[in-house]
């Protein structure tokens, strides 16, 4: 486990996401979860020795992160967005129902999915307050359309999920695209210079890693746009696809799972861009 900032740690173990806690007190937020139940256990058993779990924060609806949570009896904040597209999954999930190059997708079956819908929501920004110090919870669409950051002025420190990765590109199916980048412009502004940003793909990144993010979304953008007219689509997939890893230097194991989540986020991003050119 890393410390970030006195109080503030990651744990980067458990595959699909990394992990976060704030120690405040002897109160704790645990910050996304990990996929397998058998993980959820350990981790809380581990989490549990530093204080008390008060409320586990669900960055954005992504399904490995958010998948664990049903094994966890603690309340969870998400905002609107990720709470309607978590309301929306089937109560038994198949990961091979639509796979998007996640370790979600090696899931065969499970069951008790409601269980996992969040119980503390809010729409642009909410305040809360532990211990004396201020918790606030932005929404910043960009990976998801519920995507949000978590910000702890007194700790100098802010959890932004996906909106910028390191180690792999992240699906880009259901991405809002122009949101995301300007995300990325309130990142490098002179307001997020004190802070501490920490990814769910990478641990703490600086100004290098958001400009990185920045020039691979505009690739991202030009890729989809020439799909619009969907002649020709499955080879020009292939061709952006490939082209687009070479942005990361992904480990070779991993290839194979990476290529099909550039190839899934790019037709899918394209289908909900340009519907009826499908």
């Amino acid at each position: 486990m890393q410390k970030i900032v006195p109080n503030v740690y990651l744990e980067n173990k458990y595959i699909g996401v990394n992990l976060g806690i704030v120690v405040i007190g002897q109160e704790l937020l645990l910050v996304d979860s990990p996929l397998h139940a058998e993980e959820v256990n350990e981790w809380f058993k581990v989490v549990s020795e530093r204080g008390r779990p008060k409320f586990l924060v669900l960055l954005d609806s992504h399904p490995d992160r958010v998948l664990g949570s049903l094994n966890l009896t603690l309340p969870a904040i998400a905002q609107d967005q990720t709470l309607q597209t978590i309301r929306e999954w089937a109560d038994t999930f198949k990961g091979n129902a639509h796979p998007i190059g996640a370790e979600a997708d090696q899931l065969k079956r499970i069951t008790g999915v409601n269980n996992a819908i969040p119980e503390i929501t809010f729409s642009e920004r909410m305040v809360i307050h532990i211990g004396g110090k201020e918790i606030v919870f932005l929404h910043r669409p960009g990976p998801r359309p519920g995507s949000m950051w978590m910000v702890i002025p007194d700790l100098s420190v802010v959890f932004v999920g996906d909106t910028v990765t390191i180690d792999e590109p992240p699906y880009v199916g259901v991405s809002v695209l122009e949101p995301w980048l300007n995300s990325l412009d309130e990142l490098r502004g002179s307001d997020m210079k004190s802070y501490a940003l920490i990814s769910s793909y990478g641990g703490r990144i600086d100004r290098k890693d958001i400009n990185h993010m920045a020039r691979f979304l505009r690739k991202v953008q030009s890729r989809v746009e020439k799909l619009e007219d969907g002649k020709n689509r499955n080879e020009e997939i292939e061709r952006s696809a490939v082209d687009l890893m070479g942005d990361f230097s992904i480990q070779p194991l991993q290839k194979d799972l990476i290529l099909k989540r550039l190839k899934t986020g790019l037709l899918d991003q394209s289908l909900l861009q340009f519907p009826d050119s499908a």
